[in-house]
């Protein structure tokens, strides 16, 4: 069974500690700071493996985690990196913030790795903070706690040419008669229930080939999500050429043809615009049947005056076969060599997070007692402020002051007790500690207003 979504919770590793430790030796009985480093958290990342085509190992495992860094010693001794977490996914696989909707991904080849979570950075120890003014510091920061998000994942497969059309229509039997592909097939609507692939040849050995997907059936509304629309049109996306089989006998129940072929259009149009422009070639199916040998003569002369390139076949007996798998073969050739004329060469399309000015900040007055202060760099190091700790207070109320971020809550009128949300995290606006310096903040746990 092909599974083609999952979602997924991913971790990356918190950084280490960073150590408030001194010197302790035999004939230097007031050392001063050595505690080290805390060690990054490891990233997570997907990676692209080309043996797997589907997306059912997330089934049964949707959380993962990288390794955390270690913390800081004494003798300015480095906490250990954490280790980097690599998740394998099947090539096609396009990777959704879950939350915002937002395309981070787009997996198609081989190895192709992206980082979806990115480690902590490991805390500084207390060497650091040694200065002419304080000798014995005792401040050391908290490692940073790793990027963690859920994530969408949706598997597209990567064919070259789609067969798309209303069930029943020919479609596995067709894939069966022109590749080695053996679909299940069966006389009643949606036997397909998922994609197949069989790879076709033509020309013989060494000859051209390329992937034929059989997408299964689309029925009106598809595109809105009616029957299985969009569990199988993500799957037509990436082709880039598609043949519409249409049942030329009109079926048992003598159904309008060219209706059916224009319902299909919309469907595909109405998903994606960009599908209406991929080259279409029209295969009119059980030409074996006497109904569709009637019908044939009339149903080439509309799509050929529509400009539809038009193949007659029976995919029950193999005929006609071999000829559209051959203008299949040329279309694609010709679309390749359009592209390239249309196109500068340029590197596929990478997804990566805009260039951020990571110091900037602001604050917005969210109610009369509520206030944000957002900016990377200084949620980062709230974060890895251990507020338990008074020199890191101070040293909290230091950047406070000197960033002006204190300044600009006090110029939008801020008053003791109020509510400083700094990312997940509250801050209370407390009393004034000395003459002429903004109010010192306590930190409490954020709760629900």
């Amino acid at each position: 069974m092909l599974i083609d979504r999952a979602r997924i919770h991913v971790k990356a590793g918190d950084g280490g500690n960073g150590s408030a430790s001194f010197r302790r030796e035999k004939y230097v009985p007031r050392g001063g700071p050595d505690g080290g480093d805390g060690g990054h958290g490891g990233d997570l990342l997907l990676r692209v493996k080309d043996n797997l085509s589907s997306l059912l190992a997330f089934q049964y495992n949707a959380h993962f985690a990288a390794e955390r860094g270690g913390g800081g010693t004494k003798q300015q001794k480095h906490g250990k990196q954490g280790s980097r977490l690599y998740v394998d996914v099947p090539p096609g696989t396009v990777v959704f913030d879950d939350e915002s909707g937002e395309v981070l991904a787009d997996l198609t080849e081989p190895d192709e790795e992206v980082v979806v979570a990115k480690g902590g950075r490991g805390g500084l120890g207390n060497v650091h903070f040694k200065s002419s003014t304080r000798q014995a510091p005792k401040l050391a920061e908290l490692g940073e706690p790793g990027e963690e998000r859920w994530l969408r994942l949706e598997l597209r497969l990567i064919a070259d040419v789609g067969l798309v059309g209303l069930p029943n229509a020919g479609k596995s039997t067709l894939l069966a008669a022109a590749s080695a592909a053996r679909p299940k097939i069966a006389d009643y609507p949606f036997t397909t229930l998922e994609p197949n692939l069989g790879v076709v040849e033509v020309g013989g050995a060494g000859g051209q080939t390329f992937v034929l997907a059989d997408i299964p059936g689309l029925i009106q509304g598809a595109a809105g999500g009616s029957g299985l629309g969009h569990e199988f049109l993500r799957h037509v996306s990436r082709t880039r050429v598609l043949v519409h089989v249409l049942d030329a006998s009109g079926g048992l129940e003598e159904r309008d043809v060219l209706g059916d072929f224009r319902t299909v259009n919309a469907e595909l149009a109405a998903y994606d615009d960009t599908l209406a422009d991929k080259p279409m070639l029209v295969a009119l199916n059980k030409t074996d049947l006497m109904e569709a040998r009637q019908r044939l003569p009339e149903l080439r002369a509309t799509l050929e005056r529509e400009h539809f390139p038009v193949m007659e076949i029976s995919a029950a007996t193999g005929k006609g076969v071999p000829e559209l798998m051959a203008a299949v073969a040329t279309t694609l050739r010709e679309a390749a060599a359009r592209q390239q004329e249309e196109e500068k060469p340029q590197e596929r399309r990478r997804y990566t997070l805009a260039n951020v000015d990571e110091r900037a900040w602001e604050v917005d007055r969210l109610s009369p007692h509520h206030f944000a202060v957002r900016g990377i760099a200084f949620e980062r190091f709230v974060k890895m402020t251990n507020f338990g700790n008074e020199d890191a207070v101070r040293r909290f109320q230091h950047v406070l002051d000197t960033s002006g971020i204190a300044q600009e809550l006090g110029r939008q009128g801020i008053v003791t007790q109020d509510i400083v949300h700094i990312g997940d995290l509250e801050l209370v606006w407390g009393e004034e500690h000395s003459l002429g310096a903004p109010p010192m903040p306590s930190r409490r746990r954020r709760h629900e207003d």
